[in-house]
């Protein structure tokens, strides 16, 4: 469990917390619109699993 929190807690895990949210706040007081919240979310989480996903190909070699 306590493994699990410390991979938590990781710069980019921390950045696509903080990026989700900005976007969220942006979206609901109306500086950006819906699509291009969803734009920029794809690509930010896209980014984030695709690298997780790297790190699991790199361990399992």
């Amino acid at each position: 469990m306590r493994d699990k929190i410390a991979k938590l807690i990781d710069v980019k895990s921390i950045m696509t917390l903080v990026l989700t949210g900005g976007f969220i706040g942006l979206t609901i007081t109306g500086q950006i619109s819906g699509d291009q919240y969803l734009t920029i979310y794809t690509a930010i989480i896209g980014f984030y699993f695709g690298t997780q996903m790297q790190k699991r190909a790199d361990k399992a070699e």
